[in-house]
């Protein structure tokens, strides 16, 4: 990476706000620095009014958390929306994988779902928490039932990872060529989240490793204390000194 550091963040981390003033949002995530955000809904806002809200405060979509059943049900509508607010990246942000059933049902969707969004510029992704890689009662993991049976890109949760007992840093490695964005995020190993800096998460070295490869980095904090701004901007602020002391 060259240049300009740049980080995104995930709306979820200011859902205290989104819903009824999705641009007051906006406008104080692009204040604190963020040069990205990664959407968790639109709150029935148009996509020109997105788009707007967007190019006012000069800031980019890395990519939206969405319902990958939205694609099924209406693709053209779905591809049009996401088209007008710029976003190339189409992340499922968890979904049931819990059964041999659910799972070849998404694994099925998926192959059929991402060559089409391919042809439209927007890459479809996933979005793990701990439970993916751990084994089901039917005997599988479904984090590499995905990696083996998709071509689905990745977006690595290192905490998530981290806590299901992974070393995000291996997996960022080893699943480099598929690894299309992490969520930098802190918390303890039991699953209770911190603003980042706050945990005992490997963030340094998922920040090092990220930069190695080039892995754009959205930062989600979901604790909301004291309020969601307020834990965006520590955590923003908690990887410009990371910049400085890694870089």
């Amino acid at each position: 990476m060259n240049g300009k550091m740049e980080y995104g963040l995930q709306l979820y981390s200011v859902r205290d706000i989104t819903e009824k003033n999705l641009e007051g949002a906006l406008s104080k995530v692009a204040e604190i620095g963020y040069s990205f955000v990664e959407f968790a809904g639109f709150f029935g806002n148009t996509a020109e009014e997105v788009a707007a809200m967007m190019a006012k405060y000069g800031l980019k979509t890395s990519g939206t958390h969405s319902n990958w059943r939205d694609l099924v049900t209406d693709f053209e509508g779905t591809v049009a929306y996401h088209k007008a607010i710029g976003n190339k990246n189409f992340i499922v942000p968890g979904t049931d994988l819990w059964t041999r059933e659910t799972i070849d049902e998404f694994i099925k969707y998926a192959n059929e779902l991402q060559p089409r969004l391919a042809a439209e510029g927007i890459t479809f992704g996933f979005h793990n928490h701990y439970k993916e890689f751990k084994v089901t009662e039917e005997g599988y993991i479904p984090y590499l039932e995905l990696v083996e049976k998709t071509n689905i890109k990745l977006e690595l949760d290192i905490y998530w990872a981290y806590v299901a007992g992974e070393d995000p840093v291996e997996l960022m490695e080893k699943y480099k060529e598929r690894l299309h964005f992490i969520h930098i995020k802190d918390g303890d190993a039991d699953g209770n989240g911190t603003p980042l800096g706050m945990g005992t998460a490997p963030v340094a070295a998922a920040y090092k490793k990220a930069v190695e490869l080039g892995v754009p980095m959205v930062v989600e904090s979901e604790t909301l204390k004291p309020s969601g701004l307020e834990e965006a901007k520590i955590c923003f602020d908690h990887l410009k000194v990371l910049e400085k002391e890694l870089l």
